[in-house]
């Protein structure tokens, strides 16, 4: 039997929980899911990796991509936070090399940790995706085909289960679930107002109240409010979007258009692949590629409440609104009341930019983990069928990433580079205070 399991920091130490084994159920095998549509794939991509961190990154991802699971939208930052850690949490309780996340098993001696990491994605997974327990399933025998039989097989997967099911415990009430509340347009110059082509209300309005994973509270490390309208800033960021971020832009570049589109799927499932690539390119051991994907995604999730506690406090005005605006807040700015973007605007406020949080939180993470910058990789993105694009660094995608939305007619600059700050800063707690080692990646 288990001991009970010891909590991480936190609010976790206080809670104490009863577990219980689930029992698994494999069904007959099926094909493997897609990548979704709208996404980013780093390549190349392993098509069926024997490492259970990739292949449940990769199964989720597909998951994602089925109609009615939110595929587009941050829950996905919150599942896929969720599956890592898990995993990690369940593998550290065999390998000790690192300290925990938020769940200690004292595992049996010689616990098999791919089983482990198997058990841990598969009891998530089903967990948050119950609709999917057949695509899981079907993962699940695949990657347990791989460990011989016996008990140390057995005791893995045992600890696999508990981990993840007090995971999921600990997660149940963090906020998510949480309604939306109504948003309030304001009526002054900067105010965030409801964006065509639809006018409808902002989204996860409630998310600046989701419990992050490692941040002590949402508005830890908030930017600073955005630039007066009347500043020499917000101007030469006015006037660049109004410019380059047209549908009918004459001063936009095809590359600047084509960056626009490719950049315009969920950002954090790029990132995902992306680090995907950067493992396998590493030939990194499970407890390495179990540390990698935690960090990462915990640092997302973070980043994602981060960001949306700043964009509700400061509920700073799109692009589309401003420059179509009979009053732009500035007498030495030009409106243009028939402006409209290269993508459909966002449906939430545009201070800070989503892309660049996101991107650099991401880059941060990869460049300490791999121990420097310099990565070489290409990348596809389903928006953008056949089109391949090439980076030297994980800085130099997240820079194309964020620079992708004033390209699109998204963001003011001054939103990018408050995110950029905000994703370096979230990014750079994490590191600092979770799983951490004393042995190089």
């Amino acid at each position: 039997m288990f001991a009970t399991p010891m909590l991480g920091r936190r609010a976790f130490r206080a809670l104490s929980l009863a577990l219980v084994a689930i029992g698994i159920a494999v069904a007959a095998s099926v094909a493997r899911a897609d990548t979704p549509a709208g996404s980013v794939v780093a390549a190349p991509n392993a098509a069926v990796p024997a490492d259970p961190v990739i292949a449940w990154n990769q199964t989720l991802v597909g998951i994602l991509g089925t109609p009615g699971t939110q595929p587009a939208t941050i829950h996905a930052t919150r599942s896929l936070a969720i599956l890592h850690a898990a995993i990690y949490d369940a593998v550290d309780s065999i390998e000790h090399t690192s300290a925990p996340y938020a769940i200690s098993i004292k595992a049996p001696r010689k616990a098999d940790p791919t089983a482990a990491a198997a058990a841990a994605g598969y009891t998530v997974l089903t967990g948050l995706y119950p609709s999917q327990q057949e695509t899981i399933s079907s993962e699940f025998n695949s990657l347990l085909s791989a460990v011989p039989n016996g008990y140390h097989k057995y005791e893995g997967v045992r600890t696999g289960e508990a981990v993840a099911s007090a995971l999921l415990a600990l997660r149940a009430d963090d906020g998510s679930s949480l309604p939306q509340p109504t948003f309030t347009p304001g009526t002054q110059p900067g105010d965030y107002q409801l964006t065509p082509p639809a006018f409808a209300q902002p989204v996860f309005t409630q998310w600046p109240l989701v419990r992050p994973f490692a941040l002590k509270h949402a508005n830890q490390f908030r930017p600073a409010p955005p630039p007066a309208l009347t500043s020499k800033a917000y101007e030469a960021a006015f006037n660049e979007v109004k410019s380059l971020g047209s549908a009918t832009s004459t001063t936009r570049t095809a590359d600047e258009t084509q960056i626009a589109q490719f950049w315009n799927p969920p950002i954090w499932l790029a990132w995902n692949n992306i680090a995907e690539t950067a493992a396998l390119a590493h030939h990194d051991t499970l407890m390495q590629n179990a540390r990698l994907f935690a960090l990462l995604n915990i640092t997302l999730a973070d980043s994602v409440i981060a960001f949306y506690d700043a964009k509700y406090t400061y509920a700073f005005w799109r692009p589309v609104t401003a420059i179509r605006a009979a009053d732009t807040g500035n007498p030495a700015l030009v409106g243009d009341p028939n402006w409209t973007p290269l993508a459909n605007t966002a449906q939430d406020p545009s201070y800070p930019g989503a892309h660049a949080t996101v991107s650099a939180a991401a880059a941060t993470v990869l460049a300490s983990f791999f121990g420097g910058d310099k990565f070489n990789f290409s990348a596809q993105s389903s928006a953008l069928p056949g089109v391949s694009r090439s980076f030297t660094s994980f800085s130099a995608a997240a820079n194309e990433a964020s620079l992708s939305r004033i390209y699109a007619g998204q963001h003011f600059r001054t939103d990018e580079d408050a995110g950029t700050k905000l994703g370096n800063d979230v990014a750079g707690y994490v590191l600092a205070n979770e799983l951490l080692t004393n042995r190089a990646p």
